[in-house]
């Protein structure tokens, strides 16, 4: 049996590419290398991530169902973004701040330290330090 490959990458539904584009822009501090009206019936925004993982965002043309996003639901419960030790989560912390993003404390739990926010659709997203060593 081969190896179990990495993730390439991940996509989240959203209502709105006008509202969440120039949100996870700001979040991500770049720009996207994909913004593209596909031959499937979706508009996606995509941007690289350190270790080449791409995340995605789509606009579906038949349109998303009211309301918002819960973790509750089956399927996405969240998506993590790995730091590489709490100084650079602390950074995040400062720069979620900067940029008028709620968030939660960072916390310590026993795999590491968590800082938990949500996007304009209420999606979970959270950046994770591993323990000291």
């Amino acid at each position: 049996m081969t190896t179990f490959p990495t993730i390439n990458h991940v996509a989240l539904t959203v209502h709105a590419l006008e509202v969440s584009g120039p949100w996870y822009r700001a979040l991500i501090g770049e720009n996207p290398i994909i913004d593209d009206e596909t031959d499937d019936g979706f508009h996606h925004i995509v941007w690289e991530l350190a270790g080449g993982t791409l995340l995605g965002i789509h606009q579906h043309h038949r349109g998303a169902p009211q309301g918002t996003f819960s973790e509750l639901q089956l399927g996405l419960d969240h998506v993590a973004f790995g730091c590489e030790n709490r100084a650079a989560l602390e950074n995040w912390e400062a720069r979620l701040d900067e940029l008028g993003i709620e968030h939660d404390a960072i916390i310590d739990v026993p795999y590491g330290a968590v800082l938990s926010f949500r996007d304009p659709d209420n999606i979970a997203l959270e950046f994770i330090a591993p323990p000291p060593r």
